[in-house]
């Protein structure tokens, strides 16, 4: 069965790329006669707004993407927010050094501090220098007891080629890659760990997500491997853009749901909105529904090129939409 989701963060607004990305997840899903999932990752517990999941949820509700799993609508699958999952990860993270895909890192936040300054000062690549990467079992013996990190030990001098079904197989030189924190010192996992672990969990098929997250992918297909697990297929949809190329970010007012909601915008035109900004019709249609593009859709058309986010196509779209209601 086909199972897709989307995995926002409840750290503000609902976000009109939350949106975009529920769209081909939710339609993807539907066409497939599968489950689409919302799974909430609160784990960034600084950053955490109140009444942002809420907010999310009533968001996918006005645009009518309504999810068969999530923290509201349970499933065999959950729990479906990552803080009450947080054993889980840990288990994963112990059972991943044992195999030897990670390691325990004892270093303290004032000597990366100093790394890292002493890194910029010659004008090194910031990252981690595998301190505790190798450290023997007398070491380690010394040291269990005080607070550490796990991370993932990247191969050394490999190539790590992955598969995005949009852009096809790209290569990674695994030297130029990080040993990433998997869990932090508070137990609570990074999104590497915690993506990969409930993405396996929860039985995904298909990832679709931005590609701000192509640098990461090398990173998850590793724990993938390492864990010995299948791999769903994945899809990095180019990030929407400004008319002059910039990204349209949280910082912007009509990145957020509720400006369109304060505006008069129709959810039927945005989502036909967003659905021509990453893919074509195949009839040449620009105006189609919600039902019409989930029967029509497909993740293997999805365009390789940065969608433009033309606000006046937009309102001419809720133009159009407006009038069909009149």
């Amino acid at each position: 069965m086909v199972r897709t989701r989307i995995a926002p963060s409840p750290t503000g607004f609902p976000h009109i790329g939350t949106i975009y990305q529920a769209l081909f997840n939710f339609a993807w899903a539907r066409k497939n006669s599968g489950n689409f999932i919302v799974r909430i990752e609160d784990t960034d517990r600084e950053r955490l707004v109140e009444g942002a999941e809420k907010k999310i949820f009533e968001a996918l509700d006005w645009f009518s993407l309504r999810e068969d799993e999530s923290p509201r609508r349970s499933g065999g699958y959950g729990p479906y927010r990552q803080s009450e999952r947080l054993k889980i990860y840990s288990k994963y993270a112990e059972q991943l050094v044992e195999k030897g895909g990670a390691y325990y890192c004892f270093c303290s936040k004032k000597r990366l501090e100093e790394l890292h300054k002493e890194q910029i000062k010659e004008k090194k690549s910031t990252m981690y220098d595998k301190h505790c990467r190798n450290l023997s079992e007398e070491e380690l013996a010394q040291k269990k007891g005080g607070p550490y990190v796990i991370r993932l030990k990247v191969p050394e001098s490999e190539t790590i080629s992955v598969k995005d079904e949009i852009r096809g197989i790209i290569n990674f030189d695994s030297s130029l890659i990080e040993d990433s924190v998997l869990l932090k010192s508070d137990r609570y996992p990074t999104y590497h760990l915690g993506v990969v672990v409930d993405d396996y969990s929860m039985k995904i098929t298909h990832v679709v997500r931005g590609e701000e997250w192509l640098s990461s992918f090398p990173k998850h297909i590793l724990l993938y491997k390492y864990f010995e697990w299948p791999i769903p297929l994945f899809y990095h949809t180019p990030i929407l853009r400004n008319p002059d190329k910039s990204k349209v970010s949280k910082r912007q007012g009509h990145a957020n749901v509720d400006w369109y909601k304060d505006e008069g915008f129709l959810p039927e035109a945005i989502l036909n909105f967003l659905g021509l900004l990453g893919w074509t019709h195949p009839d040449g249609l620009e105006e189609f529904s919600l039902y019409d593009f989930i029967d029509k859709f497909n993740l293997n058309n999805i365009r390789n090129v940065a969608p433009v986010f033309d606000i006046t196509k937009l309102e001419w779209l809720n133009g159009v939409w407006i009038r069909k209601y009149s």
